[in-house]
């Protein structure tokens, strides 16, 4: 029997108030059951950069989760703050020390909304503060109502990785950002683009699995979304 990969999950983080008076970790649970029902076992992961060695010797693959956050934008040249930016500077610091760790050792990486992001900003990107700031006639990519709905189309560059496992050319996905990568970070390609031109996937051919996705298929809007974890899954096993 082949032993089920253990996939890395990053949390979120919060200080005291809401679920607990105290600081606190959460993760929605269908990340979780993304990776369990293609084959994985979901092991979260606390944000403490003195455990990068110790995870990094422990997992087969990792998943950088979105969140109600930003990357400080000083991580990508910029020192100026957009007042609709939020940060997390914890989660952050150690996304990225937990992301360059594993891609030096050619460890599957999925990264999704906020982990798309903090793909894109490890190799030398930049990204968008608040897109209806940039980008004229934008679509909404903030999405009102359940994300179980689709709210705009991507088109997916034929050739890529997200192309080969979809085997589509448009998908209809949900979208929940209010940020979007703006240069592209270096050795990485674009995958898919939504109708206003916001790159919504990216991927980074020269390791075994390097995917970024800007919209959130957990919530398997469409039954191609389930198969972007089965190949997270595949090559976290090979």
């Amino acid at each position: 029997m082949t032993r089920k990969p253990l996939i890395g999950i990053t949390l979120d983080s919060r200080g005291p108030g809401g679920y607990s008076k105290d600081p606190w970790y959460a993760v929605r649970e269908n990340y979780c059951s993304s990776i369990a029902n293609a084959g994985g076992i979901p092991f979260p992961l606390t944000h403490d950069l003195s455990l990068v060695g110790a995870y990094l010797s422990l997992i087969d693959g990792l998943m950088i989760t979105g969140g109600k956050h930003d990357v400080n934008p000083q991580l990508y040249g910029v020192q100026e703050c957009h007042p609709k930016v939020t940060l997390n500077p914890q989660r952050t610091a150690f996304e990225i020390a937990m992301a360059r760790a594993v891609l030096k050792e050619n460890i599957p990486v999925l990264g999704i909304c906020g982990g798309h992001q903090v793909l894109n900003v490890l190799h030398g990107g930049t990204l968008m503060q608040h897109i209806p700031d940039e980008v004229s006639s934008c679509l909404e990519h903030v999405q009102e109502g359940p994300q179980q709905n689709p709210s705009h189309s991507v088109n997916i560059v034929k050739g890529s990785l997200l192309h080969q496992i979809t085997a589509k050319e448009e998908l209809s996905v949900n979208s929940t950002h209010h940020q979007a990568i703006k240069e592209l970070g270096d050795g990485l390609t674009v995958n898919a683009i939504a109708p206003d031109g916001i790159i919504e996937g990216i991927e980074m051919p020269k390791y075994k699995f390097c995917l970024g996705i800007q919209w959130h298929p957990e919530f398997l809007v469409s039954p191609e979304e389930s198969t972007i974890f089965q190949a997270f899954i595949e090559a976290s096993i090979g």
